[in-house]
């Protein structure tokens, strides 16, 4: 009996080295030839440009094209689920957002596993999102909102980006967390809930840095406060959520790349590199910045974890808040 078990293991063993042995001769080939990199909304919107600009560095890098791919609709998943079921050779990359966990939350029906069908090759960017007022609105600021919404049970409404997107948990989470009922009022994309809120039809919306700086600029709308655990660093003057009544809240999303499960080790610890070594260079990282992100780059099992915790997140905020599974 003994003997069998001895042989067992030895063959199991085998087999391990052999992998290990047969995935670091690949990793030394690897990249043979283009690299795609697909990302699950429109063309040329921030994800687009955060996998253009990552993915033109690592072209240069490594001799081979990276060629981005937009597979739009679905909040991403479509994309995702490409590169879940796609070869895991390392040629088939996700430039996975903050929406890949709020997938996992908000869907019922996934063809995928948001953390088990994908290796983790490195965060990118974090980006906070803004709550923000019209600038001739009487709200001057935020503990003035929450007061507001305290004395007003469901009466103050906030527009979004649309049901189940990020925009509208990050409204769930604050209404949990800061003890108010807040209505939702979703509209197609930000460009809506930008439109309604210059023609007052909401008191305030909840948006990524991108899609209002302009008018914030423009005099015609006006922070009121940064939803990540630090202040935005293009508006450094706006206090977070955290800073005015509601200790703890953070909601940020995120830009990352990811291969399907069972992508060799070597060629996830070789992508991982050419990533953090293109994120140093100075002007991917003044182009992130520009975006409104916060540049910073990870080790596969940092980024497990963090997408792991995210759709833990979601999934409790999307339960408490009886939100409609899509």
């Amino acid at each position: 009996m003994n003997h069998e078990y001895s042989k067992t293991n030895f063959l199991k063993n085998k087999l391990i080295l052999t992998l290990l042995v047969s995935g670091a001769a690949f990793a030394q080939n690897y990249p043979d030839k283009n690299i795609k990199i697909l990302q699950g909304f429109a063309p040329g919107g921030n994800a687009d440009a955060i996998a253009r600009a990552v993915g033109a560095e690592i072209s240069k890098s490594v001799g081979q094209a990276v060629v981005v791919e937009a597979q739009a609709g679905a909040g991403g998943t479509i994309a995702a689920t490409t590169v879940a079921k796609a070869k895991p050779d390392g040629y088939t990359l996700l430039l996975a957002t903050g929406g890949h966990a709020v997938a996992g939350a908000i869907y019922n029906n996934l063809n995928y596993k948001t953390v088990q069908d994908f290796e983790m090759v490195s965060t990118i960017t974090y980006f906070p999102f803004l709550i923000v007022v019209n600038a001739e609105n009487k709200i001057a600021n935020f503990p003035a909102l929450l007061s507001q919404a305290k004395a007003n049970p469901g009466k103050i409404a906030y527009g979004t980006a649309g049901i189940g997107s990020t925009h509208h948990l990050a409204g769930e989470l604050l209404a949990s967390m800061a003890k108010v009922d807040l209505l939702h009022i979703p509209y197609r994309g930000d460009a809506g809930s930008i439109t309604a809120l210059l023609a007052g039809d909401v008191p305030f919306i909840i948006a990524p840095p991108t899609a209002v700086l302009s008018n914030i600029k423009g005099g015609k709308l006006k922070a009121i406060a940064a939803t990540g655990p630090q202040r935005w660093v293009g508006l450094p003057d706006v206090p977070t959520v955290a800073e005015q009544g509601v200790p703890g809240y953070d909601v940020r999303s995120w830009a990352g790349l990811m291969a399907p499960a069972g992508t060799p080790k070597p060629v996830i610890d070789k992508l991982n590199g050419e990533t953090l070594k293109t994120l140093q260079l100075p002007h991917v990282k003044s182009r992130l910045e520009e975006m409104g992100g916060d540049v910073r780059g990870s080790t596969p099992d940092e980024m497990k974890n963090l997408v792991a915790s995210e759709t833990q997140k979601w999934i409790q905020v999307v339960n408490n808040a009886k939100i409609p599974k899509q």
